[in-house]
């Protein structure tokens, strides 16, 4: 199978936006030419709790659950899914000034999206 590039964000969760600490808890992986788009979100609670104690779980997690609803697209994903994947992707990745931010978008290039998605979860996401 010939490599494909495909584009990523991190989803970072930032307590307090003011102070800029952050952690990843999640990726969008966004390849065209496979027409692959999904997002993994890994919640690591007691790390959590130990970076921000005062942060609300439900909430965090209620919000994280947009991501890979969005991915799928359908009537699951509301309005956004009127989008195609790239739109939906780039809707992912728009900066935000909120609790869970993206970062910005990098590039890379691989055989498998799938496998490409959760190898990126496990190097910049998982924390052991």
């Amino acid at each position: 199978m010939p490599a494909h590039v495909y584009e990523y964000t991190l989803i970072r969760l930032v307590p307090r936006v003011e102070r800029g600490e952050r952690l990843n808890v999640g990726v969008v992986l966004f390849c065209k030419g496979r027409r692959f788009l999904d997002a993994k979100i890994d919640l690591d609670e007691p790390r959590i709790r130990a970076f921000a104690p005062e942060l609300d779980l439900e909430a965090v997690r209620e919000a994280l659950d947009v991501y890979p609803r969005v991915c799928r697209g359908g009537a699951e994903a509301g309005p956004l899914a009127e989008m195609d994947q790239a739109e939906r992707f780039r809707w992912l990745a728009a900066p935000r000034s909120t609790v869970i931010q993206p970062s910005e978008v990098h590039m890379g290039e691989g055989e498998d999206p799938a496998a490409d998605l959760e190898r990126l979860r496990a190097t910049m996401v998982r924390s052991g």
